[in-house]
């Protein structure tokens, strides 16, 4: 195995966010190399014809050099087994398949692997990928996909129908027969291919060819790039017809991104200071001459908790977009950046424009790999991330504070809340038609009674003007129950802070986490929900044992008292939402996981506890729920309350 030079990361204070581990300078251009990249294993042409293999897990960083090839290689993917891992290459000559494991055991036994040569189309190959099972793989040459299996070594079926290249192709993951392309012509298609047919041909997207391509298996939605960073994802969903369900301009984005962030950073600085980030504001928003989406990668963001200080337990699936001058997160929920990367920030990096890119995350950790090549030069960067330096250092300050506003007038008639609460307020619609009538003054006597009241001058004087009243009935009078029995201390200016323990309760026996927290209304109750799927509710001064609420199959991610302190709701990360009788304690709502298209991050009552407003993923939900108050058990059974 050969050792070529490295040249490491010298700026210190870049390595904590951006490494860079594996730098080798080949002897023809890099400019569009293909690159591939897997969980372990980085692979990439050196020099035109030899192929080279790059472990991360290698202490030693030593190449394992593959040659086969004699004309330019075009085309390089990784297999999707772990064992054996498969390495598939193609030139003009051959398309070959290597066996990494066996390839580097007889390296180091001094002998000269030799790959697997599944044929010869003698075009340009410009994609190559492999089948879920690595049982077959799509080879795209010109404007034909060709699929061919790799036990028998031969061609199954030739797709044919693009009017130009062929650039990316994927094979669909709950559908064993589906194929998917994308071509310069810019359009997508999707195909059966083991009859040969096609399924579905899109219309033209974009004025510029369409680069690559990825399927989100999650959402079951498909992800497109074109050369001049726009993004498209469509849904592959039974019996949406492939609608598209965003286009996302990540120029725009990546410009707003950055002008928050700055924004950010100069309000933190003096004045002196804020004229210079506006001119480097400046510097950084000079349009770009292109802006191709290089490479589409998902990404299983662990977002920071800020409050523990460490990475959440769920991830949110994000996706990684690689450009020439800089890698982006793209949350798939929101469609908002989460993380910008530009090269030119880290001046110690030997790529700073990518011809091309490869991008690979590791499951659940907080480490991604990337690796480019030069786009006026000849070197080949593999750069290691931390993605916790790079949210914690780059993300612009989120809103820690909640606005509650009160409505300063009544709910228009033409509003969703409206229901007949306030109709004899608005006996019309806002938008009818009132016609002015003019007062007219009738011709009235200024005595309106036919006796006139004496005016008391002939009577005798009163002795007591004032006197109180001692028979006053007060029929508004509060009971008895709803008196506070909690006295207030007297607090000096002094010492507002409070600085000592009252009371401390555990909450369970064994060490468990407290998700969320809320006093009722009066004050009087304290409800909390906490990981081990249960929800308490404690009296406010934490005596006594609390009223538990178990059914959540999760964690507890969120409690709301309602407004008249009877109803407890709370969602869960069994993606559930419950409607609790605090009276009763017992389930009085369910809602299934299969009523939200995403995980509930946040839940409450709305509107005098007439909806429940939640948010499930990108979207937001008003819910008019009705609860049935019935005691009779086989009714209670049956699940009279619902939601809607």
């Amino acid at each position: 195995m050969e050792t070529p030079p490295e040249m490491p990361s010298t700026d210190g204070h870049t390595r904590a966010i951006v490494t860079e581990r594996y730098v080798v300078e080949s002897k023809k251009s890099a400019a569009h190399v293909p690159l591939a990249c897997s969980t372990q294993h980085c692979a990439f042409p050196l020099d035109g014809s030899r192929l080279c293999v790059w472990s991360s897990k290698d202490p030693s960083h030593q190449l394992l050099t593959l040659q086969g090839h004699h004309q330019l290689i075009t085309a390089v993917v990784f297999g999707n087994q772990i064992d054996p891992l498969l390495l598939c290459s193609a030139s003009e000559d051959y398309i070959i398949m290597w066996n990494v494991a066996e390839c580097r055991e007889k390296t180091l036994k001094g002998l000269t692997p030799r790959g697997t040569i599944l044929g010869s189309l003698l075009q340009t190959v410009l994609c190559l990928r492999f089948s879920l099972d690595d049982r077959a793989i799509a080879v795209c040459a010109g404007n034909k996909i060709s699929v061919m299996d790799v036990e028998k070594q031969s061609v199954l079926v030739e797709l044919k129908g693009h009017q130009g290249s062929v650039t990316a192709v994927e094979f669909c993951p709950w559908q064993a027969h589906t194929l998917i392309s994308v071509s310069e012509d810019r359009s997508f298609k999707v195909w059966d291919f083991c009859v040969g047919s096609l399924i579905y041909s899109s219309s033209i997207l974009t004025a510029y060819p369409l680069l690559n391509l990825l399927i989100n298996e999650e959402n079951q939605q498909l992800v497109t790039g074109s050369a001049d960073g726009q993004l498209w994802i469509f849904s592959l969903m039974e019996g949406h017809h492939y609608h598209c369900v965003a286009h996302v301009d990540v120029r725009k984005k990546r410009e707003t991104f950055t002008t928050r962030r700055m924004m950010a950073e100069q309000c933190s600085l003096p004045e002196d200071h804020q004229c210079r980030c506006r001119h480097e504001a400046d510097k950084r928003g000079e349009a770009e001459a292109t802006f191709p989406i290089l490479s589409l990668a998902p990404c299983d963001l662990c977002l920071p908790d800020s409050q523990r200080g460490a990475f959440a337990s769920e991830c949110t699936k994000c996706l990684w977009i690689g450009s020439s001058t800089a890698l982006f997160i793209l949350n798939l929920a929101s469609f908002e950046l989460e993380a910008a990367l530009h090269f030119k920030e880290f001046q110690s990096l030997s790529v700073q424009v990518a011809g091309s890119c490869a991008m690979v995350s590791e499951p659940m950790s907080a480490k991604a790999f990337c690796m480019l090549s030069s786009m006026f030069g000849s070197k080949i960067a593999v750069l290691e991330i931390d993605l916790a330096a790079l949210l914690s250092t780059q993300q612009y300050p989120r809103a820690g504070k909640v606005l509650s506003v009160l409505a300063s007038s009544c709910v228009l008639p033409t509003s969703p809340l409206y229901f007949g609460i306030i109709k004899e307020k608005f006996p019309k619609l806002a938008n009818t038609k009132q016609h002015a009538v003019k007062s007219v003054v009738e011709d009235r006597p200024l005595v309106f009674h036919t006796k006139v009241r004496s005016s008391g001058y002939t009577l005798a004087p009163h002795m007591a003007m004032f006197s109180p009243k001692t028979n006053i009935k007060h029929h508004n009078k509060r009971s008895s129950k709803y008196k506070n029995n909690y006295k207030c201390k007297e607090c000096s200016l002094e010492n507002f802070l409070p600085r000592n323990l009252s009371r401390q309760v555990a909450v369970a026996q064994k060490p468990v986490a407290v998700s969320c927290l809320q006093f009722s209304g009066d004050g009087q109750k304290l409800a909390c929900g906490l990981g081990n799927h249960l929800s308490l509710v404690f009296n406010a001064s934490l005596s006594g044992p609390p009223a538990a609420f178990s059914g959540h199959d999760g964690a507890v991610s969120t409690i709301c008292w309602s407004h008249d302190k009877r109803w407890l709701l709370s969602t869960g990360r069994d993606r559930t939402l419950r409607v609790w009788s605090v009276h009763r304690t017992e389930l009085m709502l369910l809602l299934a996981p299969d009523a939200f298209p995403k995980p509930v991050t946040s839940a409450q009552f709305y509107y005098m506890d007439t909806f429940i407003l939640l948010s499930s993923g990108p979207e937001f939900c008003l819910l008019k729920y009705h609860i049935d108050l019935c005691r009779d058990d086989i009714r209670r059974c049956v699940g009279v309350s619902r939601a809607h």
